[in-house]
């Protein structure tokens, strides 16, 4: 039945009412406990801020700052090692001597040497013409004054020499300038004038006409060419057998072997009144300066010391003229061969000559044209070839 209103409710522990308000075991009369029950885990986990079972509540974990980067130690740097440097060094050094002589070779003048007549045909070997200018235009006024010697135009050729390099011997053979000989369409006259009337050209044209011997290569130097080549290799040794003194050529040395400068290796080459043979023995002061010349430019010295290489290279490049043609190989053999000049490699010579007017001997020079002709370099005996082409 419904109570009425403001009839009081039935009391706590009735037992209708026992599942409300709780009841102890049946019969004890007691209430039961309020139980407390377990807080869900939250979703901030265990950095949360919550209250444990076990314990207060943590504060949350915060991150740190990053860890400071280790600094790098220094590469330690590599050493080369001995092997190393020195396959370096020499390798640098290759370099260098091969690149001041192209360098100075593309300073070098050229001229056309060649004549339009005909010309012997090819032969064995290589053959240089070694032409030395008597004008002094490429020496100083100072220079020129030490020599004796000016600036005019058109030259003779004071020194005039063949050097063949082949598979025998080499040999490096003057001719006096004053030989009589045939020079085509000028007559006959000194061979000398070949080059005052018609240059480098009339001169190959002579020469090959006269000797039959084919020309491969041009080589002119002048005065300056001997003074600053000297000079740049420290002096050259020359070996004159007596004292020479000549006021023409500015000379005055002593008797026996010592070092001379540029000015007197030049004054040496030039003298012709200071030997009892006059021209022929200035052919044979002018083989042997020219020699030393060669053999000085490629000694050890002079090719493991920079600073001289590139004094003579450049003293070459600013004094020699050569033909047209004529590469940096064909040179290349023709100063080694130069070096060779005067050992038993070379056979060092005047051409075969019958008197002191310089008129040669037929017999003999047919003789040692043709060994040169053919290549048969090492047939020539000394009989054909004599410092002086005098017979012996």
């Amino acid at each position: 039945m419904a109570e009425r209103p403001g009839t009081p409710g039935p009391r706590p522990g009735t037992p209708e009412y026992d599942w409300l308000y709780g009841s102890g075991t049946a019969g004890t009369g007691q209430p039961d406990q309020t139980r407390i029950l377990p807080a869900e885990p939250t979703r901030r986990g265990v950095e949360g801020t919550r209250a444990t079972q076990d314990g207060p509540a943590k504060p949350p974990v915060r991150p740190g700052p990053p860890p400071l980067a280790q600094p790098t130690p220094p590469r330690r740097r590599r050493r080369l090692r001995p092997g190393v440097l020195l396959v370096v060094l020499v390798l640098a050094l290759v370099a260098y001597l091969v690149a001041v002589p192209y360098w100075a070779w593309t300073q070098t003048d050229r001229i056309d040497a060649w004549p339009t007549e005909a010309r012997p045909a090819s032969q064995p070997g290589t053959t240089y013409l070694i032409l030395g200018s008597d004008t002094a235009d490429d020496l100083t006024p100072e220079q020129q004054r030490q020599v004796r010697a000016g600036v005019r135009d058109g030259s003779r050729a004071d020194t005039i020499m063949l050097l063949r390099v082949g598979s025998g011997p080499n040999v490096l053979m003057s001719i006096p300038r004053d030989s009589i000989v045939a020079i085509p369409g000028r007559g006959t006259t000194k061979i000398n004038a070949a080059h005052a009337f018609g240059g480098a050209p009339l001169m190959v044209a002579t020469i090959e006409q006269n000797t039959g011997i084919r020309v491969d290569h041009v080589v002119e130097l002048g005065f300056g060419s001997v003074v600053n080549m000297v000079d740049a290799l420290g002096g050259i040794e020359v070996c004159p057998e007596s004292a020479m003194v000549d006021k023409d050529a500015r000379l005055d040395i002593a008797a026996g072997c010592q070092e001379v400068d540029g000015v007197t290796a030049l004054a040496y080459a030039r003298s012709r009144k200071t030997g009892r043979l006059g021209d022929i023995n200035r052919a044979e002061n002018q083989r042997e300066v020219v020699s030393a010349i060669g053999h000085k430019a490629l000694s050890p010295w002079t090719v493991l010391n920079p600073v001289r290489w590139w004094q003579l290279n450049t003293a070459a490049a600013g004094t020699v003229t050569t033909s047209e043609g004529t590469g940096l190989v064909a040179m290349g053999r023709f100063a080694l061969a130069l070096t060779r000049a005067g050992g038993d490699s070379t056979l060092t010579c005047g051409i075969p000559i019958r008197d002191l007017q310089v008129n040669w001997d037929t017999e003999r020079a047919e003789r040692l044209f043709a060994r040169i002709i053919a290549g048969e370099t090492d047939r020539i005996g000394r009989q054909l070839c004599t410092p002086t082409g005098l017979p012996r």
